[in-house]
This record gives structure tokens, sequence and C-alpha cells, in this order.
């Protein structure tokens, strides 16, 4: 009885335990479903919101799709705008070439009668005319065909666009024009031939300047929508007296770094003069003129540029002669000392030979020690007198010299120049004399038998590094040393090269610097010996001076 009532106890225990797993277990399973039924809910909501978002895409596609033939239509418009100005643009063009044909034959013949010259001449003239009048009436009728194409849409385009370019105007009259409008001058050279020259740029700028008369003359360069003769007459000559008074102003400012900001201050001139001239029945200057005036700036500034060139061409060749020159007289003066040298050593070597014809055994070993030394200084003056012989008769032979001054220009700045000294090193002591601070560092000095063609190598690799970008003559160059010797090597140059720069006294004007400034006794005494140093150069130059005027 005891034993079963044990084994009923254990059976509901287990009975109890199994209940309990079940009723966790239905418990995490009930919490499952919960999490997923949410979980299901929030989808139903995510799908529902991409359901309305989809919607709204859609209406909004549909209300846009209205205005996608306005966009359509603004898009021809402003292509058959463009074509026009290309077709007008390439009309004006043959007529300057035709033109310029002409003129070059009336220049050039001399039989040609003064009634035909000036038959010819009203050609050209009418030429351009034509040409100009023809270009106007296919960019108007190109305008009236995109109206009508893209209708108020165009014209608001037109509006937004014209408000744009008068207030950026009235912003660069009254902020300034500063750096943003910056172009090379040089840049306008690239598409020209090499052989152009600046009088063809000058016949150029005079045909521009012709043409911009023309079209004054013809009325195509203003134009006003008033009736009455009278007062348009008085309106148009308002708007182009106000117009021409800038560009000339502007005119008168070209420099060698300037065109792009005064091609802007003509454009903005075009755009605020237009603006005021729309309160006399739009009284306005034509984009014709426009171009033509920007036309004859372009022309002026280009003619005014390969003046300088040539200039500068001529300035090269003139200090390139002078320097031959200078170094003609040095080989010279190097040629009659070393034959002078060559004497008094020949003279002394013979006399050397007579007293050891006479001498003891003793001292027979002494002059012939004595001869061979005079025979070495004899050959090094051969030797001397023969380089010198040698770079005098080669016109081009030359040191290219690779030079830096930390002190003055700071860190990978390098001079690459040349010289045709017999002493080369003098022309670098030269250039570190009075003009800086701090005396340079020679890199390189290398020879060649064309020194100038050399040099040139050189400045044309490194062109873009050049540190002053205006001035061409200023042949320093923002460079590592690595890349001057790497397109050395290329050359196949041997040269010997130092690395690093000594910057000598560069240096110590550091250390004493520092030191003055930490310590008074020091500042003292290095201001005591500046004085001291500073009267004894008075006192040399006044004796100078003395002998100056005595030799005088």
């Amino acid at each position: 009885m005891g034993f079963v009532l044990f084994v009923c106890i254990v059976i509901i225990v287990v009975l109890f335990i199994k209940f309990n797993k079940l009723r966790t277990l239905s418990g995490f399973q009930k919490m499952i479903i919960l999490n997923h039924e949410a979980d299901k809910e929030k989808l139903k909501q995510e799908v529902s919101l991409l359901k309305s978002e989809n919607v709204e895409i859609r209406f909004n596609n549909d209300e846009l799709r209205v205005y996608q033939g306005i966009v359509d239509a603004n898009k021809r418009a402003v292509s058959i705008i463009n074509q026009a100005e290309n077709k007008a643009a390439e009309i004006i063009t043959n007529a300057q070439i035709e033109a310029d044909e002409i003129k070059r034959k009336i220049k050039e013949s001399k039989t040609i009668s003064d009634s035909k010259i000036e038959a010819l001449r009203a050609n050209a003239e009418n030429l351009i005319v034509n040409a100009t009048k023809e270009a106007k009436v296919i960019i108007e009728q190109a305008n009236t065909k995109a109206k009508d194409i893209a209708g108020d849409a165009f014209i608001a385009m037109n509006n937004a666009k014209e408000l744009e370019s008068t207030v950026r105007a009235m912003k660069n009259v009254i902020h300034g024009y500063g750096d943003q409008y910056l172009i090379p001058t040089y840049s306008l050279l690239d598409d020209l031939a090499k052989e152009f020259k600046y009088v063809d740029a000058g016949n150029k700028l005079n045909f521009a300047r012709e043409k911009t008369r023309f079209m004054i003359k013809n009325g195509s360069a203003a134009k006003c929508d008033y009736v009455d003769l009278s007062r348009r007459e008085t309106a148009i000559r308002f708007v182009l007296d106000a117009f021409n008074g800038k560009v000339e102003s502007v005119f008168s400012k070209i420099k060698k770094d300037n065109y792009g900001t005064l091609q802007q201050q003509i454009k903005d001139a075009y755009q605020l003069v237009n603006n005021n001239g729309k309160a006399f029945r739009n009284a306005v200057i034509t984009s014709e003129y426009l171009d033509a005036r920007l036309d004859e700036l372009n022309w002026a500034v280009v003619a005014q540029e390969l003046k300088w060139l040539e200039q500068e061409e001529q300035r090269r060749i003139k200090e390139q002669i002078r320097e031959e020159e200078k170094a003609r007289r040095e080989f010279e003066k190097a040629i009659k000392e070393a034959q002078k040298e060559e004497e008094t050593l020949k003279r002394l070597i013979e006399k050397a030979q007579k007293e050891i014809s006479f001498a003891s055994d003793e001292q027979k070993l002494k002059y012939e020690q004595k001869l061979r030394e005079l025979e070495e200084k004899l050959q090094y003056a051969e030797s001397k007198n023969q380089r010198a012989l040698s770079m005098a008769q080669q016109t081009k032979s030359g040191n290219v010299y690779i030079i830096s001054n930390i002190g003055s220009f700071g860190e990978n700045v390098f001079k690459i120049g040349m010289t045709r000294r017999l002493e080369p090193l003098d022309r670098v002591r030269e250039l570190g004399d009075a003009s800086v601070p701090f005396e340079f560092d020679v890199h390189a000095m290398i020879f060649s038998n064309d020194a100038p063609a050399l040099e040139r190598q050189l400045h044309k690799k490194f062109l873009t590094l050049q540190l002053n970008k205006i001035n061409p003559r200023k042949e320093f160059f923002k460079v590592s040393l690595e890349s001057i010797i790497a397109e050395i090597d290329k050359m196949n140059i041997q040269a010997k090269w130092t690395l690093l720069a000594a910057a000598k006294q560069y240096r110590e004007s550091l250390i004493i610097e520092e030191e003055i400034a930490n310590d008074k006794q020091k500042q003292l005494e290095w201001e005591k010996y500046q004085i001291e140093a500073d009267a004894v150069m008075i006192e040399n130059d006044e004796e100078l001076v003395v002998v100056n005027t005595s030799l005088n």
C-alpha cells in the first residue's frame, strides 16, 4: 500500500513538472505569435504608406507632365537661337575675310587709281555693313521663331537671365571685380599662328575699330522704340555715348594681367546702360555692337601682348650681345695674360736650364725641381690660353647655372640662367651683390656648346612652374631640385650637383637673430659691430671717390 502511494506521488510530481513545462512553452509560443502579429501590422502600415507616396508621385508626375512641353519648347528655342548666332557669326567672319583681302590688294597695288581705291574701300565697308545687317535679321527671325515655339516661357526665361546679368553687373560695380575674372593674356595667343606678329594684330585692331564705326554709321549699334525720329536719335545717342565712354575708359586700363576683368567691365557696362535705357522706350545697345567692341578689346590686348613680347625679344638679344661683348673682352684679357705668363715662364725655364748646365751636382737637384715646377706652370698656362681661345671662337658656348637663395626666396625656388663668362661664378656673385640680402648657392654649373639653347629648353620645360607668371625674364622657378636633375639626366648631360644649399649667411643670421633676441649684451655687441663696419665702409667709399677724382 505504501509502495503504491509512493508510485502515485512520483507520477503526480512528474505530471506536474510536464504540465508546468507545457504551460511555459505555451506562453512563449503566445509571445512569439503576438510579436509576429505586431511585425505584420507594422509591415501593413509601411505598405500602406508606400502606396500613398506612390499615388502622390503619380499625381505630381501628372501635374509636371503639363510643363514638359514647355521645357522641350525652351530647349528647342535656345537651340534655334544658338544656330542663328553661329550662322550670323559665320556671315560676318566671311565678310571680314573678303574685306581684308580687298584691303590687302589696295595696299599691295601701286597702279590702281585713287577713284578705284575709293570704290574698293567702299566695297569692303559695304561687305561688313551688309553682313552685319544680314546677321541681325537672322538673329531677329530666330528670336521671333523661338517666341512662337516657347511662348511666355521663353520671354520669362530671357527676362530672368537679363535680371540676373544686371544684378551681377551692379554687384561688380559696388564690390569690385577681385580676381574672379582673371584670364592670362598669353592664352589669347594660343590660337594664333606662330608667325602672327604685332603688325598683324595692329591691322586686325584697326579693322575691328572700323567695324564699330560702321555699325554706328549704319544704325546697327543701338536701337529704340520711339516713333518720333528726333527722340529716337537722341535716346540712341544717349546710350551710345554712355556705353562708348565706359568702353574707352576700359581700353585705357589695358595691362598684361587684366584682360578678363576688362572684358567683364564692358559686359557690365552694356547691361547697366541697357537697363537704364529701358526708361527711354527701350533705348539699348545691340548685342552685335557689344560683340564688336569685345572683339576690339581682344585685338587691343593681343596687339599689346605681341608688342611686349617683341620688345622682350629685342631686350633679350641686346642683353645677349652685351653679355657676349663682356665675355669677349674677358677672353681677350685672359688670352693676353696667358700669353704674357707663357712668355715669362719660358724665359724662367730657359734661365733654369742654363743654370743647370753650370751647376754642381748638389745644385742640379735644386734647379731640376724648380724646372719641373716651371714646366707644370707653363703647361697650365698653355691650357688656360687654349681654353680662352676656344671659348672666344665658339660664340654660343657657355655655362648654364642652377642656383638658389633660401634666405631671399625660400625653399625649392631656383634660378636657371646662362653666362658666357670665362669665370662663370663672377656672374653668380654679381647677382648676389646688392639686389638680394643673401648670396646665392650654386647647385650646378653646366658647360654647353650651345648654352642659350639649353637654357631655353629648361625654361620651356618648367614654364608652368615659373614664379613670376607675368614677366618671363624673371628666371626663377618653384620646382624641386630633383625635377631639374631628372630633366638634365634625360638630356644625357653629365653634371656635378650640390644637393644641399649651404645658405651660410642666412643660417648664421637666424642664429644671431635668436641670440640677440634672448641676450641684451649680445644685442649691444652686435649693434656696435654693425656701426663700426658701417664706418669702415663709408671710409672706403670716400677713399675710392678720391682715387677716381685724382685719376680723372
